[in-house]
């Protein structure tokens, strides 16, 4: 066994060597492209994310931008609030190259089960067919869309929670601060973000202690995501959009922000974490012990990714149902 393995939870490493085999399997000797990677990456996943909790309703629509058509999902729990009600607008990871809806399916029942709240999913199209900031522009657009239609569904749009996984949590940050330059943040009440993306630049501590060709996620493979996503020269032409650790994060919402410390990215959340502080954001921060990168997924078989959904649902759920700042109870 690696030593890298050798330092993972247990119940989150016979996940990470069962999604690592299998994915090995599909792939052969070959070097697939995008499009056959996000193939192999979701069925790899498929048997982790079977089971949980069953909705009261799901709807997928179907929205127009300028970057082409792109998905959303609405998942209604069995046990909820009279509607409209608050909910979750969730942006699943994957680099912003891999994964999707169904990816993340179970995840996104377990979060909706636990708060008792509604999920919206968005299903932004992918890099690097579709780069910086095709994603970014789609998540606004589901927030322009909600606002205008999110009560047909159930949903109060003006009492949201923006969360995200890895490239997922980079989009829910720069989301909020494109609707904080529209003068729109008053709606977003809280942000989710589990082991976040959030500039190009890794350290050569981070690369090489976790980041290694043995890690669930090297330091290779997120040059590789970046690029995908902002050209071959991502360290240069990232922004405060793009970057979020590059912006001006005053006057966020209140962060929940999760990672493991066996994570490539561990450090970099860290000074993100340090970031918002600075800039007077209420920020809690919870790091897993034994987790690498995209633990979450692992919520089937590990204590500690339960442990992390219900802790993510039950911060939603308390910023949701509390008056926003300034409103007297």
């Amino acid at each position: 066994m690696s030593r890298s393995l050798e330092a993972l939870d247990p119940q989150i490493r016979r996940f990470i060597e069962e999604v690592c085999r299998e994915g090995a399997r599909l792939r052969g000797d070959s070097q697939p492209g995008w499009p056959q990677r996000r193939v192999i990456a979701a069925q790899a996943r498929a048997p982790w994310r079977e089971g949980g909790p069953r909705m009261r309703d799901i709807a997928d629509v179907r929205l127009a931008s300028a970057h082409g058509e792109f998905g959303v999902r609405i998942l209604h729990p069995q046990a909820g609030a009279a509607t409209p009600s608050p909910a979750l607008v969730y942006l699943h990871g994957g680099g912003w190259c891999l994964f999707g809806l169904d990816t993340h399916d179970r995840l996104l029942r377990e979060y909706a089960d636990a708060m008792r709240l509604p999920v919206v999913a968005i299903d932004y199209s992918l890099a690097p067919e579709h780069p910086y900031p095709a994603a970014l522009d789609q998540a606004v657009a589901t927030l322009d869309w909600l606002q205008a239609h999110g009560a047909a569904f159930g949903i109060d749009a003006t009492q949201l929670a923006l969360g995200g996984d890895s490239a997922g949590a980079n989009l829910a940050v720069a989301t909020a601060l494109r609707l904080r330059e529209r003068g729109e943040l008053a709606r977003i009440r809280t942000l989710l973000l589990n082991y976040g993306a959030w500039a190009p630049a890794l350290s050569d501590t981070a690369r090489q202690t976790l980041g290694t060709s043995e890690d669930m996620l090297s330091g290779a493979e997120m040059d590789e995501f970046w690029e995908a996503y902002l050209g071959p020269d991502a360290a240069r032409v990232a922004g405060p959009y793009s970057a979020p650790l590059l912006a001006e994060l005053r006057d966020l919402p209140p962060a929940l922000m999760l990672w493991g410390d066996r994570d490539v990215l561990a450090e970099q959340n860290a000074d993100m974490a340090q970031a918002l502080i600075a800039a007077g954001v209420p920020v809690r921060t919870q790091v897993h012990a034994g987790a690498p990168h995209s633990f979450i997924e692992a919520m089937a078989v590990s204590e500690q990714a339960r442990e992390a959904v219900a802790r993510g649902a039950a911060w939603v759920r308390d910023h949701l149902s509390s008056p926003p700042p300034g409103h007297a109870a």
